[in-house]
């Protein structure tokens, strides 16, 4: 080798030796927990931020659809009708159809379940031929027709042959339910009779008997009678009625049969592909085709001027708006709450990096290095670490949680990757600031500042109130409990450091150092000249103050529903009746001794009763007759009309002398003018004098109505039929099965004739329930009540503002640890040299707990203050209501235990977790830095 090569080769040595190397991959190099710790914070934090978003979108869409499934065929469909035409065929019923949705589905999604559409008669015609079956003499039984397309799919043909068309002079060919016929009389074959109408008699032959596959399928809504014989009319008019069918070939005659004819169209929309967020865009479209350019084009578009379209849908939109935007503020308190956490966490991320490095910063200003430049490599460091974590994190929560829409996902995920990314070259800038001299007078400002935003943000969600239906989330009231804990934390770190000191002053009167020594560094910081950083107890009141705030709105939602319940149940059980039942004396006693049972009465609740004022002026109103005392302790327990009974206690007498009696308050006015009296329906007068005045009654679940409670000893002694009872209602801890079990054996009245006749009817059409005959009905607050949360808006509320609470804790736990980890190095060396000194292990344990202890209680017990505050102050324009399940004038005011069980558990947790973090690592760095110096 030549020396030539030998220099070369030497130089290229050298210069590999001086080229620098480049600055991510050594500052990655150097700190690789530390750059994964902050990726792995990155990733934690785009995800809930990209969660968030996509779980609330998921349960809205999922409770509007679960809403609409739940309605009726015929409460989310579009209905046509046109007027049927002698030269109409069965094929323009096709073509129209087919016109009309194809219109509609180009800009709705519509769907074939309960989809149907044919011709309807809009008169009856009675069935003459002697034999037949009659309820009474001068009732014939009656039959409506139809023309249906697709009836074949819907009814099974058991015998004849399906209607052909329809012969000059000869009977219409129709085919009835093989059951309407077994009740009727009516034979294959058989000619009936429909009357005269006028020109001619009309007569149609049976010539096929079917059975109807689903009766209760949604195909069959609104179609009259076709499954069997119905009982129609009164007890003086009552007679059968059924629906026979023709087939397309007989459009014409149909017609002609039934006087007025009548086409109609039913085209279900599909609901299970509504959105919330494009809700106000379907209602537009919705809204068009019933009266706009929809509704214009659709007559034009088939070529039939009459078309006319209606829908209920308008009207269950705006129900289910009003719903979502009720239950909004509780779904995005949470969220904001975790967002105000994160950022403080993020931040402390931040100042603790810049802690750790700021002699490096400071060392490459000094020598040259110049601001910018060094801002940009700091912030070129980020981007390796935060930008990769971020992406990740914002592409699993859009793959785990899939919903149509992402830009509030990706918006929420940019933002915190925004703030990750720029916090640490932030914090680095003011590293490199020039100091200023402490001004008192700067913090002063912005604390006022803020408290001037929480003053005027409280004031004006009081002074608007609870949001009108429509009105939108309000962004005031989910921003008002934050500023109140940002508030509340800068109060607590004005007078943390007093309060601790005076504990301090305190501790240190007595015998031991480790008390006074922890809370003296606790009131002044972890180092010398440090005040105790603001962000953790920040961070740790943001996260007490939104939990205890939702949880007290789930306890009062809890309360309310319970208490709607019991109301709507007249108890916590009760007995409904038809007209015609009354339940026997045995019963009502063998009731109230059912285990659970605390007060139980039967009652006679006559509807029909008329108030007759001093003023002669009749007013329509409820008697209800009930057994004073239990009724009093009922509605003691209720909250709902309490008096006192002994008031109802009245002298034996005949019907001239006067009943002690309850009336509601909108009859109070009426009482003023002379004696009342209430006429009841078989033409008896009760006679009255005022017992009381109460606002509302057990016996009656709606609210709103007149009424007149009587005691059931003094009105049987009067009028001895009201010594029956038609209604039975208890309170205690009892088993619905119970008394349905009771209620069979021996609750049931015998039934025959007429009563029994419509209870047979309402049973074949599948009224009844638990066994029960229809119109006898158990109810159970607490079935109630299940049903009542059984709603997916209510569950989606409650799963998003729960999964943000934990999400929350779990930020403010590790802003706790990152103020344990920022201090450690001072905090290690203090305890190094007092071990030198004679400190045992466990005392310097008892230190750290007792220096991180105050600040720990003080945002637990502060956070828990401003939460009850919180409620006190915005609780008023909160609307209960949706989360309910029912129409409540409940307001949320401030109560201990929904506050305190997530605040004592999150402060459980932090103290948890500051003695393991200290178990692990105090004891190795101690003896680290006792070893500083040695020589291995």
């Amino acid at each position: 080798m030549t020396g030539k090569e030998n220099t070369e080769k030497e130089n290229t040595r050298r210069e590999a030796r001086t080229t620098p190397a480049p600055w991510v991959r050594t500052r990655l190099r150097s700190a690789p927990l530390a750059a994964l710790l902050m990726a792995a914070l990155t990733l934690v934090t785009a995800f809930l931020a990209a969660a968030f978003p996509r779980q609330s979108d998921r349960g809205s869409d999922s409770a509007l659809r679960e809403f609409t499934h739940r309605l009726s065929v015929n409460a989310t469909s579009f209905s046509a009708t046109g007027n049927a035409r002698a030269t109409d065929k069965a094929s323009d019923l096709d073509e129209v159809h087919a016109k009309l949705t194809a219109e509609i589905g180009r800009q709705l999604p519509l769907s074939t379940v309960g989809e149907v559409y044919g011709t309807r008669v809009k008169r009856s015609h009675p069935l003459l031929n002697p034999g037949l079956a009659r309820l009474t003499d001068t009732n014939p039984p009656m039959m409506g027709l139809l023309y249906l397309h697709g009836l074949g799919d819907q009814v099974t043909l058991t015998s004849g042959t399906w209607p052909g068309a329809a012969q000059p002079g000869e009977p219409l060919p129709v085919a009835i339910s093989e059951d309407a016929a077994r009740t009727i009389g009516i034979k294959l074959g058989d000619v009936l009779d429909n009357g005269d109408d006028g020109i001619g008699p009309v007569r149609t032959a049976v010539v096929g008997l079917y059975r109807v596959n689903d009766p209760q399928g949604p195909y069959w809504e609104d179609l009259g009678c076709p499954a069997r014989a119905c009982l129609s009319g009164g007890p003086a008019s009552l007679h059968w009625s059924t629906t026979g069918f023709v087939g397309g070939e007989s459009l014409a005659a149909l017609s002609n049969w039934g006087s007025v004819g009548q086409h109609f169209w039913r085209v279900p929309m599909d609901t299970s592909t509504l959105r919330s967020d494009q809700l106000d865009r379907t209602r537009g479209i919705v809204d068009s085709f019933i009266a706009g350019r929809g509704a214009s084009a659709l007559p034009v578009v088939t070529h039939r001027a009459d078309l006319h379209i209606n829908s209920m849908l308008p009207e269950v939109f705006n129900r289910a708006v009003v719903r979502q935007q009720a239950a909004a503020p509780l779904a995005a308190i949470g969220p904001a709450g975790v967002a105000g956490v994160a950022a403080v966490v993020l931040c402390l991320a931040a100042a603790l990096t810049a802690d750790r490095r700021a002699g490096e910063i400071r060392l490459l200003q000094a020598r040259g290095g110049s601001r910018t430049g060094v801002l940009l490599r700091l912030l070129g460091e980020g981007a390796v670490t935060v930008l990769p974590a971020a992406a990740v994190g914002t592409a699993l929560a859009l793959a785990l949680l899939p919903t149509p829409r992402w830009g509030n996902a990706v918006l929420a995920a940019l933002a915190a990757t925004l703030l990750a990314l720029l916090a640490f070259p932030v914090r680095g800038a003011m590293i490199m600031s020039k100091p200023r001299p402490a001004a008192g007078w700067r913090r002063l400002v912005g604390e006022l500042s803020v408290l001037a935003a929480t003053a005027a943000a409280v004031a004006e969600v009081r002074r608007r109130g609870v949001a009108a239906p429509g009105a939108g989330i309000d962004p005031l009231l989910v921003l008002a409990p934050l500023l109140l804990a940002v508030t509340g934390a800068l109060a607590l770190a004005r007078l943390q450091p007093y309060v601790v000191g005076r504990f301090a002053a305190l501790a240190g009167r007595g015998r031991g150092v480790v008390g006074f020594l922890g809370l003296a560094r606790a009131a002044r910081g972890s180092a010398a000249g440090r005040r105790p950083s603001a962000l953790p107890l920040l961070a740790l009141l943001i996260a007490v103050t939104t939990t205890g705030f939702g949880a007290t709105v789930l306890d009062t939602v809890d309360h309310s529903r319970m208490q709607a319940a019991r109301i709507a149940s007249s108890g916590d059980a009760s007995i409904a009746l038809p007209t015609y039942g009354t339940l026997p004396d045995d019963f009502v006693k063998a009731a109230g001794e059912l285990p659970g049972v605390r007060a139980a009465t039967g009652a006679w609740v006559e509807t029909e009763a008329t108030f007759i004022g001093g003023d002669h002026d009749s007013t329509k109103t409820v008697l209800i007759v009930v057994e004073p005392n239990a009724y009093a302790e009922i509605a003691r327990s209720l909250g709902s009309g309490q008096f006192d009974p002994a008031k109802m206690a009245a002298p034996p007498g005949g019907r001239d002398t006067p009943v002690p009696a309850l009336f509601s308050r909108d009859l109070a006015k009426r009482l003023a003018t002379g004696p009342a009296q209430v006429h009841l329906p078989g033409g008896s007068d009760l006679l009255t004098t005022v017992a009381g005045i109460v606002s509302a009654t057990p016996a009656l679940s709606q609210p709103g109505q007149s009424f007149v409670v009587v005691s059931s000893t003094a009105a049987g002694e009067r009028i001895p039929e009201y010594k029956k009872v038609n209604k039975w209602f208890a309170v205690g801890d009892i088993d619905p099965g119970k008394v349905r079990t009771l209620l069979l054996e021996r609750g049931l009245s015998k039934l025959s004739g007429y009563v029994k006749m419509v209870s047979d009817d309402a049973a074949a059409a599948g009224e009844g329930s638990f066994g029960l005959p229809p119109g006898y009905t158990v109810h159970s607050s607490e079935e109630e009540a299940a049903r009542l949360a059984n709603d997916p808006l209510q569950h989606s509320a409650g799963t998003l503002f729960w999964s943000a609470a934990f999400a929350g804790a779990g930020f403010a736990l590790l802003a706790v640890l990152l103020t344990l980890v920022r201090a450690a190095p001072e905090r290690t060396a203090l305890l190094a040299r007092l071990r030198t000194m004679g400190l045992r292990p466990r005392q310097g344990l008892a230190l750290i707990v007792t220096e991180t202890l105050p600040q720990t209680l003080t945002a637990a017990l502060g956070g828990g203050l401003v939460a009850l505050v919180a409620v006190a102050l915005t609780g008023s324009a909160i609307d209960l209501s949706a989360l309910v399940g029912a129409r409540v004038d409940d307001q949320l005011l401030p109560s201990v235990m929904p506050v305190l069980v997530p605040t004592a558990g999150l402060a459980l947790v932090v103290c948890l977790a500051v003695l393991l973090e200290t178990a692990i690592t105090g004891r190795r760095q101690i003896a680290t830095e006792l070893r500083a110096g040695e020589t291995p």
